[in-house]
């Protein structure tokens, strides 16, 4: 099932005050960059984060689940609490780095 734009859109109006927000719809799910960089997953409207040791002191009760199959576990977050939620992004933020652009291979060249 696709996560529903209304739902990212409620996520991303829980973390408004983070930094510059942005998402990018990926095979009918989002993924929700803070500052340029990837910071909360949404899958089946469920918004997950990675499982990072800077934020283990604030998921310490939280869910885990895997957002799709072959995924690494991940914790679950509660969007309803937006203190938590900022929380949470805006350390995320200060620790994971902006991802680095790939460069697309052309043909090998070879005719």
């Amino acid at each position: 099932m696709a996560s529903d734009i209304g739902y990212v859109q409620y996520v991303v109006d829980q973390i408004k005050t983070t930094g510059t927000i942005t998402y990018k719809k990926m095979f009918g799910e989002y993924l929700i960059y803070v500052n340029s960089k990837p910071v909360v997953m949404v899958c089946d409207n469920t918004a997950f984060v990675k499982m990072l040791e800077c934020i283990k002191p604030l998921m310490e009760n939280a869910e885990t689940g895997f957002p799709y199959q072959g995924a690494k576990e991940h914790y679950i977050v509660n969007v309803d609490n937006s203190e938590q939620l900022t929380n949470i992004v805006t350390v995320l933020e200060k620790n994971v780095a902006v991802p680095k652009k790939r460069h697309r291979q052309r043909g090998s060249g070879k005719e």
